[in-house]
């Protein structure tokens, strides 16, 4: 199947990848974004479609407030024994893992494997009767990083033996090495993982005869002219039973897109995989920007940003930075947002913002509201969100409603209001949003609402570790019966 590059454009940090039988399976990043730890599915590693979360919500009570850039960082997949299971390190309070017979069902409440702050990118392999993990250090929680390490724990990830030991010192070949993953193929264990940094590094190799090493190492695919900067973190996946034939994918940062994920070749050259398009001399491959995979059958499937709001629960495709509670929403003749009492000024620390991911380089949306505002300083709007960010809204005030235009920053104490229309008398509102890409950082969004008497426009940013996000949300100063229904949430993709 030929394929485009990157084949999600979309913000699926730090993906891991498996094949099970037919099908594949990826996990990414999801950080303080709920569900947390998104499932994704494929029949042929191009096309993708959303089908699950590992995390219903965060296991700890600080993720009842927004908490930026915390989290569910860098899982890891895979099967054994009739089993997923999903290593998901939370940067501030150790390791955890979640299993389930079935990715499209439940998955286990957390466990905890390794506790402590600072440990991150776990990757299990299961080896001769026992099973390892490797993983990384985040220099701002533990004082170090550039070194990996592994422990031994029981076949199902239930108890770690022994204290972990240092396998690998990069500081000299591989800097900031992060992000390992584990495999095994012959008579070597290798560990594939990016170095340098998310916005310039590469991809290195490691190979040793010994779980615990020591380790050779091999720069396997660097970022050479193509524009594909990075290339960071990623998974290889062997692509039949007869580990052959290979691939890897792996992200890319996009700025405003996010870290948007890209599929590669692999082969294997005197016991070295060398991924993307290289000479077949042993040296470091470079990204390709299109290419022909084997894997599977052409299905079609795709992850839909649109929403009408017609069932009777959330689609997949949306988040809120912070544990969900019961009495923000409903569905009700559509998507019913309540008019929640939430006294903070600033939207960044609001935390019934449903958003979702951009998944188009140049698109528009048409979203519409049904208004039912009761209470000054009700509040229903639209916002284009990350480190910094802009709304539009409707607000109750003196008994009326008024359009407004805001922006703000992450750490604000107050957004700024750049816009006050004469009082809205309509029963609804369509938000409308224009986005036009210049250059990963510069994404070009053009808000119009009111009819035509509203129009702003805004330069979006990426969030905390993540893409820009687009997101919906009401809000009240006293709480009470206000609300606004949403109808539709209808995304096109533009061909400039």
């Amino acid at each position: 199947m030929k394929y485009d590059n990157p084949i999600i454009l979309s913000d699926y940090s730090d993906p891991d990848v498996i094949r099970v039988g037919d099908d594949f399976f990826m996990v990414a990043s999801s950080f303080n974004h709920v569900p947390g730890v998104p499932v994704l599915h494929s029949k042929n590693l191009v096309e993708w479609e959303l089908i699950n979360y590992v995390l219903p919500e965060l296991p700890f009570s600080k993720f009842d407030e927004v908490q930026h850039g915390h989290g569910a960082w860098a899982p890891s997949l895979r099967y054994h024994g009739g089993k997923f299971y999903c290593l998901i390190p939370f940067p501030d309070e150790g390791i955890f893992v979640a299993e389930t017979a079935d990715p499209y069902g439940k998955w286990s409440c957390l466990r905890p494997l390794l506790s402590g702050a600072g440990y991150e990118d776990p990757c299990p392999i299961w080896a001769d009767g026992k099973c390892y993990v490797v993983f990384a250090f985040v220099k701002s929680r533990i004082g170090f990083n550039s070194r990996l390490a592994v422990f031994e724990t029981d076949e199902e990830l239930k108890e770690v033996k022994g204290d972990y030991k240092i396998i690998y010192d990069g500081r000299d070949l591989a800097p900031k090495i992060e992000g390992p993953k584990f495999y095994r193929r012959g008579k070597y264990f290798y560990i594939l993982a990016p170095a340098g940094s998310v916005k310039s590094g590469w991809q290195v190799a490691l190979r040793s005869e010994n779980i615990y090493g020591p380790y050779e190492t091999k720069i396997v695919l660097i970022q050479g002219d193509s524009p594909v900067n990075g290339p960071h973190q990623g998974a290889l996946i062997d692509l039949d039973d007869n580990g052959e034939d290979w691939a890897f994918m792996h992200f890319q940062d996009m700025g405003a897109y996010g870290r948007v994920v890209h599929l590669q070749p692999a082969e294997w050259v005197d016991d070295w995989v060398i991924l993307g398009k290289h000479d077949g001399d042993g040296l470091a491959g470079t990204p390709v920007l299109s290419g022909d995979c084997s894997a599977g059958i052409v299905t079609g499937a795709r992850i839909n940003p649109c929403d009408e709001f017609d069932g009777d629960k959330l689609s997949l495709i949306w988040q809120t930075p912070a544990n969900r509670k019961e009495e923000w929403y409903s569905f009700r003749h559509g998507l019913r947002l309540n008019c929640c009492r939430y006294e903070k000024p600033a939207l960044s620390d609001l935390p019934q913002l449903f958003m979702q991911k951009i998944i188009y380089k140049n698109f528009d949306i048409n979203c519409k509201c049904r208004l039912n505002l009761v209470n000054d300083g009700d509040e229903v709007g639209f916002t284009v969100f990350g480190k910094s960010y802009a709304y539009v809204c409707v607000v109750r005030r003196d008994g009326q409603n008024f359009l407004e235009i805001r922006e703000g920053k992450i750490g604000g104490e107050e957004d700024e209001t750049l816009a006050k229309s004469q009082p809205y008398d309509e029963a609804s509102v369509n938000f409308k949003v224009t986005a036009k890409f210049e250059h990963p950082d510069r994404l070009v969004y053009k808000f119009s609402f009111g009819g035509s008497a509203f129009t702003h426009k805004f330069y979006a940013e990426r969030g905390v570790w993540t893409g820009a996000k687009l997101g919906i949300f009401a809000r009240g100063a006293a709480g009470g019966k206000g609300y606004g229904t949403f109808k539709h949430f209808r995304v096109r993709e533009l061909h400039p």
